[in-house]
Parts: structure tokens; sequence; C-alpha cells
């Protein structure tokens, strides 16, 4: 009996050996099952164990070792350890995305004004006095050096990603990482980095690190929001 509109199933993909393999180390290493320093079997275990080729075997590990979850072993014998995920991956994959897909400048623009205001908020919430005097510092720093562009918007960057770390989480500091390398390439523009505009970025810099200080969640979100989306607005050309 046939069927109206084409195939009644399809074409079924089958899983490629190696991917699989890759997948379940994969799954062992981020249950906690396997743990930072574990080493794994040889390749030649590998093999018997699960019945593929030499040539299988490495593409599972590669795959991993791209994904940073193991790492070559120094020594006589070689092999792989498995390493604990760090954020510079997280950074990593967001980068090369970005890159790689020509993100809109525009998008980066919305997705910073979409996070950075929480990250604000955060921070007054849980930045430690060490946290306060280091982003005291940058402020202080960015404030020497607003005459020198390159010099400013590198400090610019730094600062705002010293809003996140005080939020001490993890994942936005590495998402934010990202982001930040990639308006900072943005931005590095004569004619949209006015003395005018560097010097209103101070000002606006001077609030939200006021509120932060003052640990007002409420307000440090408001001046942040105001502030990127100031950016946002300039960058755009439309009205604030």
């Amino acid at each position: 009996m046939s069927t109206a509109g084409g195939p009644f199933v399809g074409v079924i993909e089958v899983p490629r050996a190696a991917d699989v393999l890759a997948d379940r180390l994969r799954q062992r290493v981020l249950s906690g099952e396997l743990v930072e320093g574990d080493v794994l079997p040889p390749e030649r275990a590998l093999m018997t164990d699960t019945g593929l080729g030499r040539a299988t075997v490495r593409e599972a590990l590669r795959v991993l070792e791209a994904e940073a979850l193991i790492t070559p072993r120094v020594g006589r014998y070689g092999g792989w350890t498995v390493r604990r995920p760090g954020r510079d991956s997280v950074t990593r994959s967001i980068d090369v995305f970005i890159r790689g897909t020509q993100i809109r400048f525009g998008s980066l623009l919305a997705a910073r004004e979409a996070i950075e205001p929480s990250c604000a908020a955060l921070a007054a919430d849980h930045r430690t006095d060490a946290d306060l005097e280091a982003l005291e510092q940058r402020s202080a720093h960015l404030a020497s050096c607003y005459e020198d562009l390159p010099e400013y918007l590198l400090e610019n960057v730094r600062w705002h990603l010293a809003i996140v770390d005080a939020t001490h989480n993890e994942l936005l500091i590495a998402i934010m990482s990202a982001l930040g390398e990639a308006i900072l390439a943005g931005t590095n523009i004569d004619n949209f980095n006015s003395l005018e505009v560097r010097r209103a970025a101070l000002h606006a810099h001077d609030g939200v690190v006021a509120a932060i200080r003052e640990r007002d969640a409420a307000a440090a979100f408001r001046r942040m929001f105001r502030h990127v989306h100031a950016f946002r607005s300039q960058a755009s050309g439309t009205p604030g």
C-alpha cells in the first residue's frame, strides 16, 4: 500500500560510530563519573571494549579534545586526561558562532542591552569589597585614558566585564566575555566615539558604580539600562 504525499517513514540517519563513542565518553565526564585528572583508558583498550577501529576511536577523542573535555597526556605512554569544562570553552564557542554566522552588530548590542542591566543588579547584590575596589580602579584608569581612543575602548570593555565579574556568575561572565570582544571590534571607529560621547559614558559609569557601592540593585539596573540603551540608540542612529 502506498501513501500520498511522499515516503511513509523517510530516510533514517544512523549515527556515526565516532559520534556515539564521543557522546558516551562526554556523558561520563559531564555526569561526574569521570572527574578532572582522571586518565582515559588507552586507545587499544577502548578499541577492545567497543569493537571499533583505531581511526574511529581517535576521531571520537579528537571531538572531546575540541570541546576541551580532555587534554593530551604528557609522558612516556601518552594518552588522554579528563579536564573540567571552563568558561573559556563557552566564550570560545560563542565567539566562533558570532564570527562564523556574521551576527549583525545591532544584534550584539540588543543582546548586551538585555543582559547587562541584570548583571549590574546582580553585581550590586553579590559584589565583595575586592570587586568594588577592582571596579573603582577600572573606572579611574578609564577616566585617565579617555582621550586615547584605542586605550579607552579596551578599558571600556574591561570596565563592563568587571561589572559582570562582580556577579560571580560563571555563565554570565563567559557570555559577556565573548560579546565584549565582538563589541570592541565593532566600535573602534573614530567618529563614533567623540570626546563628548566618552565623557558622557564616564558619567554614566560613575552612576552605575555608585549604585553597586550602595548595593542598590534597582538603581544599578536602571542606570546600566539607560547607559547601554543610549549606546545602542547612538549606534543605530535612532533617538534614545
